[in-house]
């Protein structure tokens, strides 16, 4: 049974590999970097950067680029940005956090649901029953959740964007019971596939497991923390994105042949360097370093023009978030993975 997206070398590297491959270097090198410690600007170059705001750009490949995907989604591509836009002004208007912390819980939804994603893609010729379903999305849900409480109803040297964007929860029992509820539906996932030899879905809730409860749990540290969550979910990511655009191009291949791969990459990586570079210089100031060609601009710091500016340079990963809902929402024979599962849909978790 052919359960691979692509291959199994390239399913193998760029899907699979992430979670494990960053998961053991943080083990690996931990000693070396304290709770205290954040990433040099080096890291953040190649994390930040390289990885989690050049996959927000790679949407742009499955929308903005892809001509029958425009057409299809015409005013849905340019009524999201503007509805983002507007609904992050009224959210920073009545006050920053609101806007950083309905802005995480977004980010959080969209790795949550992407994890499940990979699961059902890789599961996709199976016959499950419906039991059997709802067992194994339990087992990739709380593969996150778990960690996600853990996180809530625990003091971490680490937030998502701003320190106190996640509610604090001073409910131990809570996490008591997620633990429990985690550790019934992995013991339940084993039970279901115990003669299911369909590695790569293994391994995709290994990977998760591993990776979540390793960079939130087990350690304390904001630079473990931001390798193991965005190496395991950008990756991957912007892996899918050319192996659906890639076969979607037929033999082929036009633009997503081997060979353009560095230019596929390296259009991402400058956007994200660009879009970073108008963050630091007109809000944050932290890596001016890596900008000294637009010193020229001023820090934004009257109110007002912050509430408008914010929001406006969120636009593209808020964006992100909220195409991906529909985007992969591709059913059937659609699909280009050769799906024989009925309604079988990629956003049943790719966000």
């Amino acid at each position: 049974m052919q359960v691979w997206l692509y291959s199994a070398a390239a399913d193998s590297i760029f899907i699979l590999a992430p979670a494990f491959v960053v998961t053991l270097g943080a083990v690996i090198f931990a000693s070396w970097f304290p709770a205290s410690a954040t990433a040099s600007p080096l890291m953040w170059l190649m994390l930040v950067v390289g990885v989690d705001v050049a996959h927000v750009y790679s949407t742009l490949y499955r929308t903005y680029l892809d001509r029958e995907e425009s057409r299809r989604y015409h005013g849905l591509l340019f009524g999201v940005p503007i509805a983002c836009w507007v609904g992050g002004v009224i959210l920073y208007s009545a006050g920053s956090m609101a806007f950083w912390r309905v802005l995480a819980y977004l980010a959080v939804f969209h790795f949550v649901r992407q994890q499940y994603g990979f699961l059902r893609l890789y599961a996709r010729r199976e016959r499950q029953t419906v039991f059997r379903r709802r067992v194994e999305g339990a087992a990739i849900y709380l593969a996150t959740l778990y960690p996600l409480i853990y996180w809530h109803t625990h003091a971490r040297h680490f937030s998502w964007f701003l320190e106190g964007d996640f509610f604090h929860l001073p409910f131990p029992l809570l996490e008591r019971a997620a633990m429990a509820a985690y550790v019934l539906a992995l013991g339940g996932y084993a039970a279901v596939n115990i003669r299911c030899a369909n590695w790569p879905k293994h391994l995709v809730l290994a990977g998760t497991a591993l990776s979540w409860y390793t960079g939130i749990v087990v350690y304390d540290g904001d630079l473990i923390f931001t390798a193991t969550n965005v190496v395991a979910h950008g990756v991957p990511y912007m892996a899918l994105v050319w192996f659906h655009e890639r076969k979607k191009s037929g033999r082929s291949g036009g633009f997503f042949r081997p060979g353009m791969l560095p230019l596929y990459l390296g259009f991402l990586v400058a956007l994200a360097y660009f879009e970073e570079g108008l963050w630091d210089v007109l809000v944050w100031r932290d890596h001016m370093q890596f900008y000294h060609w637009l010193a020229f601009l001023p820090q934004v710091q009257e109110p007002g023009l912050v509430a408008l500016l914010v929001p406006l340079l969120a636009v593209p990963q808020a964006t992100h978030y909220v195409l991906d809902g529909f985007i992969w929402r591709i059913r059937g024979g659609g699909l280009p993975y050769g799906s024989t599962a009925r309604n079988v849909s990629m956003s049943s978790g790719l966000m």
